[in-house]
């Protein structure tokens, strides 16, 4: 036994060999094209939109392919865990309809064959393959201060390298035995630090499946494998993990391309052939000021994933919001299919885009739109009796207590209509929208206050609840006309001094009246909706208006 593996065995005694791991964990029996992509989370807080975005790319590239898509907690960082923050990220997967294949239940039951699901569950893993590199002269345990595992660590120590500036070997990478055995003896801690092979010269390739081949300076740097409380970094832990658990291809974002080499170099001392990375692009914003940034959870309440559902905006519309992030030509797609389900859309690797997308609740709002308009009117109430049950429940109380009247404002123009209107994009609005079903309209600021009040009486004196639109509007044109206003546009164009007004005016005059809009719906609608006694009360309101 030569002095590396008697320090591996000394730093780890006993345990499970790396063979008899392996042996637990056999390729997977896979067609060629079938993909195995994972999305792994730490539980840190709210789930960001851009750890949804490659989760999303990840979920699609396995679901296209027949594959496998796995969901795994690197949980590492147990400083920065957030309690219930699983629960946050299996409720957001859940209501995107994004069912892993393999994942551990919050009640810590693994669902598939190659967990544990969860890092902090496999550190008898990590220890075997730390063990491993030791025994092998790969690795070595550095005994030196702040051993926690930064990766700018070295620069923090208060030992000195006399090495240039090109790499930063640790000063513990040459250690005896016996010096081993001398700082365990006196009870200090260490970290793993993978011994690099290189001295800051080298240059590495590498393939990107979106970006192609790139090069880039090797790592030259003793990096942590594993921190003084056996806990391992990112680096670390994904190349076992991602190995072991069959993973084909690892979307991430482009950040962590600069790191790539530092994981080639661990893949290879690992003897593991590297992981496909697909390095997706960042989403960014233009802030008030014009200027580009990344999307910060921070500064965009839209950042957090449950913004969403707190807004109302349908699960459909973000997720093919976000399909138009990925590839533009979605959107080609989706006019060109426009009843098909977004499922039906299929993208390669070659698709997703290489330019960072620009975050645009405008455009999210858009496509918004045209997904709610082809809601039934039933269905539209009872996504919004639902959303207001989750966050408004004393409108959810109105909702319930007066279903009728809401179900027929949500069917306005919408169910026997060639073309629906697009005026709703997500549910948080409607109750502004439908404001006047909530409250009597303010008629505190309409204009020509005298033509308003002479108009509305003579509307009343008449008024018989309609039992059409056509019907409803033949009525309004016979008393607009029998007081002076214009029913023939050209006419009123032509002496518009003659009338008090033309047939759109005496319209908005009673649309007033009974909502306080300017704009809207049919009023035959909302007349149906709100019944003849409330409908006769608000005319009267705007009748007996002080002038």
């Amino acid at each position: 036994m030569n002095d590396y593996q008697k320090i591996a065995e000394l730093i780890f005694p006993g345990g499970e060999s790396v063979d008899e791991i392996l042996k637990r964990y056999p390729p997977r029996k896979l067609k060629q094209t079938q993909q195995v992509t994972r999305f792994a989370p730490s539980p840190t807080g709210f789930m960001h939109i851009g750890n949804f975005f490659p989760a999303f790319i990840s979920y699609n590239l396995a679901k296209q392919s027949q594959g496998i898509f796995y969901l795994r907690f690197e949980d590492t960082d147990s400083k920065r865990e957030i309690k219930q923050a699983k629960e946050v990220i299996y409720e957001i997967l859940e209501k995107f309809d994004i069912f892993p294949d393999e994942y551990q239940t919050l009640d810590g039951k693994d669902v598939g064959d190659y967990g544990p699901y969860v890092q902090s569950q496999r550190g008898s893993i990590y220890r075997a393959f730390a063990k491993k590199l030791v025994a092998e002269g790969k690795a070595f345990p550095c005994f030196c201060r702040k051993t926690e595992g930064k990766e700018d660590v070295l620069k923090s120590r208060q030992t000195k390298f006399e090495e240039d500036d090109e790499k930063e070997y640790d000063p513990c990478r040459d250690l005896s035995y016996q010096q081993v055995k001398q700082h365990l003896d006196n009870g200090e801690k260490f970290a793993i630090r993978l011994k690099t092979k290189n001295d800051g010269s080298e240059r590495v390739k590498f393939f990107d499946l979106i970006k192609g081949e790139i090069e880039a300076k090797a790592n030259s740097k003793d990096f942590i494998l594993l921190k003084n409380d056996g806990i391992p970094p990112y680096a670390f832990a994904h190349a076992i993990d991602d190995t072991l658990m069959g993973t084909t291809i690892v979307v991430r974002g482009e950040e962590y391309i600069s790191s790539t080499p530092m994981h080639i170099e661990l893949f290879e001392a690992l003897g593991f052939k590297p992981t496909c990375y697909c390095h997706n692009p960042l989403i960014w914003k233009i802030d008030e000021n014009g200027n580009k940034r990344k999307i910060s959870k921070r500064n965009d309440p839209e950042a957090d994933m449950r913004f969403y559902f707190r807004q109302g905006y349908p699960k459909q519309a973000v997720l093919e919001y976000l399909l138009n992030l990925i590839n533009s030509g979605f959107e080609i797609w989706r006019k060109n299919n426009p009843d098909k389900e977004w499922t039906e859309y299929h993208f390669g690797i070659k698709d997703i885009t290489t330019v960072a997308p620009v975050f645009d609740i405008v455009k999210l709002s858009d496509i918004s739109k045209n997904i709610i308009a082809g809601i039934s009117g039933q269905d539209l109430y009872q996504q919004w009796l639902e959303w207001a049950g989750q966050f408004d429940k004393n409108l959810a109380s109105v909702l319930t207590e007066n279903k009728q009247k809401f179900v027929k404002l949500c069917k306005m123009e919408r169910d026997e209509s060639a073309k629906p209107r697009k005026d709703i994009y997500n549910l948080q609005m409607m109750k502004e929208y439908f404001s006047y079903a909530f409250e009597k309209p303010n008629l505190e600021n309409i204009a020509e206050k005298q033509n308003f009040v002479d108009f509305i009486n003579a509307y009343l004196a008449s008024f018989k609840m309609p039992q059409s639109n056509e019907e409803w509007f033949a009525h309004i044109k016979m008393v607009a006309a029998e007081n002076g206003f214009a029913t023939d546009n050209k006419l009123y164009k032509q002496n518009p001094e003659a009338f008090k007004g033309n047939i759109a005016k005496a319209c908005l005059f009673a649309r007033q009246a009974i909502t306080g809009k300017d704009n809207g719906p049919s009023l035959y609608y909302i007349i149906d909706a709100l019944g003849q006694s409330e409908t006769l009360d608000r005319l009267e309101r705007a009748a007996n208006l002080q002038i």
